[in-house]
Parts: C-alpha cells; sequence; structure tokens
C-alpha cells in the first residue's frame, strides 16, 4: 500500500448531509424532498458564490450571512441558523476514523486536504483527538485556495514533502479526485471505508 494517504474530511472523515441539516434547520422551507433538494442547490451553489469565498477564507461569517439572505430573500436569522449548525452536522464518521488508526499503526503517513471555513476547522480541530494520527494538513480558508484548484494540489505536495507516485488521495467529490490523478497523485473516490480499505490494498 501507498506510503501516504491523504483524506478529505466533508463526507469521508466527517459526515456531510447538507439536504438533512437545511431540513432539520428550515423545516418550514424544505417541505419536501424537492424543495430540499432545490435549497441545498440555492443556499451553496455548489460551493461556489458566497459560500465558496467562505471555503477561501476571504470571507466571515458577518459578511457571509447577509449576503446569503438577501440573495435569496430569507431572513438574516435563518441564514445565521443554518452557518450555526454546520458544526453539529460535521460528526466524525466512526469507519473512517477506524481506518485512520489503522493506516496509522500500520506504518502510513496520514494527511489531510479539505475544503473548510476557518470557524468550522478550528471547531474539528478542538473537538476530535484523533487529529494527533494526522503529519500535516491543508484547509483550504488557510491558504486562500480550493479543491479542484490544481495549486491547492501542488501546494499539498510541496507542504507535505510527499512523491505523488507514493501518494493516495481519498475525496467524495469525483472532480476533486479528477484533479488529483492529474496531479500524479493515486486517488479513490470515497463511497464507504470499507471500499476505500479494499482500493487502497489493490493499489498496492
Amino acid at each position: 500500500m501507498k506510503k501516504h494517504v491523504v483524506f478529505d474530511f466533508g463526507g469521508v472523515v466527517f459526515q456531510w448531509r447538507p439536504k438533512e441539516l437545511l431540513k432539520r434547520t428550515l423545516p418550514h422551507r424544505a417541505v419536501d424532498e424537492a424543495a430540499a433538494q432545490q435549497l441545498v442547490a440555492d443556499f451553496f451553489q455548489n460551493y461556489e458564490g458566497d459560500w465558496g469565498r467562505f471555503d477561501r477564507g476571504t470571507i466571515e461569517v458577518p459578511e457571509l450571512a447577509p449576503l446569503i439572505a438577501e440573495r435569496l430573500g430569507f431572513e438574516l436569522g435563518e441564514v445565521q441558523a443554518v452557518i450555526d449548525a454546520v458544526p453539529g452536522e460535521l460528526e466524525a464518521q466512526k469507519e473512517t476514523v477506524e481506518l485512520l488508526h489503522r493506516l496509522h499503526e500500520n506504518g502510513h503517513r496520514l494527511y489531510f486536504l479539505s475544503n473548510m471555513p476557518e470557524p468550522y476547522a478550528v471547531h474539528l480541530e478542538s473537538t476530535h483527538e484523533f487529529f494527533s494520527r494526522f503529519t500535516d494538513g491543508v484547509f483550504s480558508s488557510r491558504v486562500k485556495l480550493i479543491k479542484p484548484e490544481p495549486e491547492i494540489f501542488e501546494l499539498a505536495t510541496k507542504r507535505f514533502g510527499i512523491e505523488p507516485s507514493q501518494t493516495v488521495f481519498i475525496d467524495d467529490v469525483a472532480k476533486n479526485v479528477e484533479i488529483a490523478r492529474a496531479h500524479g497523485w493515486h486517488a479513490i473516490q470515497f463511497i464507504t471505508a470499507a471500499q476505500v480499505e479494499a482500493d487502497l490494498e489493490a493499489i498496492g
């Protein structure tokens, strides 16, 4: 198995179900499945637009919330409720955490590469002991770059001091997996921790 394993966070190490988040937080707007799905698209804009700037670290909550409220025609309190609820949604996924521990114990060096706004990055770092398993990591908001931009993979390669051919990247988003491969990394699209572990063995 390759020496270096780089993990995405949202949807891989941590649960990320934006539709369920919005159904809980704004039930009066997510009145059925179709409305909830549309609300995800409208609120997060595929993690581009204003939320993309939040991921990139070029906008903070006091500016973000009014922008989303104005764009969607929502009350400011509604938008703030969603922003405040995100940390509660980012629960560690037990099976992935167990895989992290096994890989670490077997001598693999672990890293993370995550699109993550600064407030949520601080929350995750301060609430999960398994961060000690990671040799290093990159949060998008701290380097002002986001996946799938090639530059963030270039930065991570240099910062981690890793050889791309000895590196495997794990992400739930197909585009990010494609860019990692284009950068010379091996890459696996995450579906389940068990699937990833089998794919890691297959890569060798």
